[in-house]
């Protein structure tokens, strides 16, 4: 029978859940520390302890031989209570990655999928996810639940894919019934650009921030918003399709959703900053996605301008060029920035992508000083600190979010 709130099976439950929690932040736990940190008495910390391992939750895990005092015994999370899978979707690859209960990644795997047909889409999906438990030494049903990230959103009133028709292969108002029934494992999905989000929220630049705004360019630009530590999707799922949004300094794009572009898209997007390249006369990197060849350049440009701010050799070959590029793709992202700055005036903006990571400090300080020119609202502009797959790790961490809360409910 479930507890009620107040009641001995609730409140054990509470303890229960904050010592996992101390586990998961802290590592290795004795006994002792894990008392003083939950204010437990030593007893009831033991008790604590003896419940959760005997539940397999938690491991004995060597002693603190080596260090001051007597030596105790470590506990810490066991990593097989639970495993999830997340999943990254482009147009060219399928990437996946299964991680254990304490977050780390024990497998992972890479489908490329160039020119895909729409009936293959289920199929490679669960070849993905097979190779990614594979690798970490599980079958499919040893996992707890699957996310998967992509371009766009699903709108769930119909069940169709919208705001990413450079994705084949995913528009079908049953692909997400199919996929279900053929992975026969918890399935959740969500917005690539809202993934990002959840990582920097839960590991990256924006922990501890409850509204903040996450500005993704890479192949096309897009937004995530958080307010209250909650992500806005929006009533179709398409809040944040900023890529779509109308600024000045570009023709009005109409029929955007057939177009698959918009005006914020062409003025700072991947392929605004080639055009800007070609028109300075900068050299740009040939073969690969668009996006790459847009980060090598502002990569270039951002390195030439730290090595000119560090010698004050302003006047050195190439410089005048890379600096005039930093600054009108920097322009160009403050003018999407302030309209959004002006109706949501978050706490935070992280900036993140390949394409803006690759221009560094030097872009992120033109971005700011920009935008405080156009906007009335300061908020603090940073990079994102999780550059290595954001996407793959957030439809991890939001996969873990939801499994460790099923499994440490140990009121059942």
């Amino acid at each position: 029978m479930a507890g009620t709130p107040g009641t001995p099976r609730v409140l054990r439950a509470m303890n229960d859940r904050a010592a996992l929690d101390l586990l998961l932040e802290h590592g290795p736990l004795s006994r002792t520390r894990i008392g003083k940190l939950t204010g437990l008495s030593k007893p009831t910390a033991s008790q604590l302890l003896a419940r959760l391992e005997a539940a397999g939750l938690v491991l004995a895990t060597g002693t603190t031989a080596g260090r001051p005092g007597p030596n105790a015994q470590l506990y810490s999370v066991n990593p097989a209570a639970a495993y999830v899978a997340g999943l990254d979707v482009t147009p060219i690859r399928i990437r996946a990655a299964v991680a254990d209960i304490t977050g780390r990644t024990v497998g992972e795997f890479e489908l490329p999928t160039p020119g895909r047909r729409a009936q293959g889409t289920v199929e490679q999906v669960v070849q993905a996810v097979d190779e990614a438990a594979k690798a970490a030494g599980l079958n499919r049903s040893d996992l707890h639940r699957v996310v998967i990230g992509t371009p766009g959103a699903f709108d769930p009133s119909t069940g169709r894919l919208r705001y990413a028709s450079h994705l084949p292969g995913w528009h079908s108002s049953t692909v997400l019934d199919e996929l279900a029934a053929a992975l026969a494992v918890p399935l959740e999905y969500d917005n690539d650009v809202n993934l990002a989000a959840v990582a920097e929220q839960r590991v990256g630049a924006a922990r501890d921030h409850e509204d903040f705004v996450l500005l993704w360019n890479e192949e096309g630009i897009g937004a995530a918003i958080v307010i209250g530590g909650r992500l806005h999707r929006g009533w179709t799922g398409g809040a944040g399709e900023v890529g779509f949004l109308p600024v000045p300094g570009t023709p009005l794009v109409r029929q955007v959703a057939k177009a698959n572009n918009g005006g914020f898209q062409e003025l700072a997007g991947c392929n605004a900053v080639l055009r800007v390249a070609r028109e300075l006369g900068l050299t740009i990197p040939g073969g690969g996605p668009l996006q790459d060849q847009a980060a090598a350049v502002l990569a270039t440009a951002a390195r030439i301008a730290e090595a000119s701010e560090a010698s004050e050799a302003d006047g050195a070959p190439g410089t005048g060029q890379h600096a005039e590029l930093l600054a009108q793709i920097a322009t160009g992202l403050a003018v999407g920035l302030a309209s959004m700055v002006a109706v949501l005036d978050p706490e935070l903006i992280v900036l993140t992508g390949s394409v803006i990571v690759a221009g560094g400090e030097p872009l992120r300080a033109l971005i700011q000083a920009e935008l405080a020119d156009l906007a009335v609202p300061r908020p603090r502009l940073v990079i994102g600190a999780v550059q290595e797959h954001p996407v793959l790790c957030g439809a991890l961490q939001s996969a873990l979010a939801t499994t460790r809360d099923e499994v440490f409910d140990t009121s059942r």
